[in-house]
């Protein structure tokens, strides 16, 4: 291998990386030498519908790998949706319904595309359901008619039962619909107690966030100690389907579930996926990881001007963080803008807007990058309104705040209280801050929301 690809993929296996667990190199071998034969997982419980710019570090990495010939395996979680990844957090997480993860589930595949290669060389999807949900499992609510393709005879089943949900079941596999494989591999209860066989209970309790609940005094349920057991599952079955499993990928507060599929895949006398743990990106507060339930975060699919307008409200300390996780940037040059930052020769203000446009264009062009800045640059440095927002036609005597929570311009009563308590919303046109709750709009308006975001309201 030449220098200058030895050097390549150390920058890919080292930049904006918190761990790569790779005992003896196996995975590191492959690639130089195999790289079309790798296949690399990517878990995504559908438990928002936004992707952000935090999962979009790995997602990039990612792209990396598919630029080399690797196939990226897109895992969706619908089925341990259900149970909630419990990563971080401190209280049990709430249940989603069914319908709530299909649109999640929609969202995250539409946006994926954006970054990653869908190219089915390097690209396949497939849900988690599809070896957990048995057929015993299903409702199937209406008649179901079975036509054999030989004899073009045709049977009705009754509601729900056994033969229904079985013609259902064999319909919907993806391993059989998507992927035209000849056997469905599926996981019972057998299956899983054969598994938990082979995990002590040390071994999951010792996860710090468990520690922390137990010393608090808090509850532990069991459905959340064995969500690790079903990720490392998944990459077990995962190796059955596609022929191996080469490096799972996540966020470093993933490593514990990521190294179960290690011990589940050794237990099966599989050849244990490497672990590659991705460096967490901080939300635009700077303090939290980047969460919509933060509401610290820049979406992928935000609007070019919204994108923009964040990444300007982006404390300077995180600047260069951004650019190496963020951006495609050259290491070299982002050691410069370091550099010229800290020598008084470059103003974070002007590094904000190269690093804004940078993103912007990633996302959605270079023209679209190009008139984020300029749109930018007229509403705050020149202080003019924008002339591309938002109109929306209101009843009479419809509130301010109904109008925003109607539209969703605000998430919820708490986030509209703490804008009008900062100071947030103003009415321009009056050159009014709007400091009552029941403020209604009376005549037509133009309201700015907090910094970045503007609408006109206009009453019919």
């Amino acid at each position: 291998m030449k220098e200058s690809a030895r050097q390549a993929l150390d920058d890919l296996l080292t930049r904006g990386v918190g761990e790569l667990i790779d005992p003896d190199g196996a995975f590191r071998r492959k690639l130089e030498e195999k790289p079309r034969e790798i296949v690399i997982k990517l878990g995504a419980d559908p438990s928002c519908p936004d992707i952000h710019l935090g999962h979009a570090v790995i997602l990039r990495k990612l792209r990396k790998f598919q630029d080399l010939g690797c196939k990226v395996v897109f895992l969706i979680g619908d089925f341990t949706a259900q149970i909630g990844d419990p990563s971080g957090k401190s209280k049990v997480r709430p249940q989603l319904s069914q319908g709530e993860i299909e649109a999640n589930m929609k969202t995250y595949l539409d946006q994926v595309g954006k970054i990653l290669s869908t190219e089915p060389e390097v690209f396949s999807w497939i849900r988690n359901s599809d070896w957990f949900l048995n057929i015993t499992d299903l409702f199937v609510g209406t008649p179901v008619i079975y036509t054999d393709n030989a004899t073009k005879a045709s049977v009705i089943f009754p509601v729900n039962s056994f033969f229904a949900k079985t013609a259902v079941y064999d319909s919907s596999r993806m391993q059989k619909t998507h992927l035209k494989l000849s056997e469905i591999h599926n996981v019972s209860l057998r299956t899983f107690l054969t598994t938990l066989q082979r995990v002590t209970h040390a071994r999951l309790i010792e996860r710090d966030m468990f520690q922390e609940r137990i010393k608090k005094g808090e509850e532990l349920y069991m459905h959340e100690m064995l969500y690790p057991v079903l990720q490392g599952i998944d990459s077990s079955v995962l190796a059955r389907i596609y022929g191996s499993c080469d490096l799972e990928m996540g966020g470093t507060d993933q490593i514990f579930n990521m190294l179960m599929g290690r011990d589940i895949m050794k237990a099966n006398d599989q050849e244990p996926q490497a672990v590659l743990a991705c460096e967490l990106l901080e939300g635009l507060d700077g303090k939290e990881k980047m969460s919509k339930s933060l509401n610290n975060y820049v979406g992928i699919a935000d609007v070019p001007s919204e994108m923009f307008g964040k990444i300007m409200s982006l404390p300077d300390t995180l600047l260069i963080r951004y650019f190496s996780l963020c951006t495609y940037t050259p290491l070299d040059d982002i050691e410069k803008i370091a550099g010229d930052l800290e020598g008084g020769r470059l103003h974070p203000r002007d590094a904000k807007s190269r690093l804004a446009r940078e993103v912007v264009e990633m996302y959605h062009g270079k023209e679209a990058g190009r008139l984020a800045q300029e749109h930018f640059e007229k509403t705050f440095r020149d202080h003019e309104i924008p002339t591309d927002i938002l109109e929306l036609s209101l009843e009479p005597g419809t509130s301010l705040a109904e109008a925003l929570l109607r539209h969703k311009l605000v998430a919820s009563n708490s986030e509209f209280r703490r804008l009008l308590a900062g100071g947030a919303l103003e009415a321009l046109e009056k050159k009014l801050t709007i400091t009552s709750p029941d403020f209604v709009v009376s005549e037509p308006m133009t309201i700015r929301i907090g910094k970045k975001r503007f609408v006109k309201l206009i009453p019919k």
